[in-house]
């Protein structure tokens, strides 16, 4: 099994509520995102991709990918 990311959510929505973002729509559109996959996302139902990734790093700045995300290593 490969390695994957995992959001951290609870640093990520205390971060998305301290930077302001009072809603999934408001948090997607600063992340340049389709609400649906923040959605989908925070309800685990999807993995973090590469524009969900870069969108938060951006939104949520100074927030660095270790604060928001893990690398969960694969099995072997």
């Amino acid at each position: 099994m490969p390695n994957t990311i995992k959001l951290r959510d609870e640093a990520f929505a205390k971060a998305a509520r301290l930077a302001g973002y009072g809603s999934d729509y408001a948090l997607a559109k600063a992340m340049d995102v389709n609400r649906s996959t923040v959605t989908r996302v925070l309800s685990g139902d999807l993995q973090p991709g590469p524009a969900f990734i870069g969108g938060a790093l951006v939104a949520l700045a100074p927030m660095q990918f270790h604060d928001l995300f893990e690398v969960v290593r694969g099995e072997q």
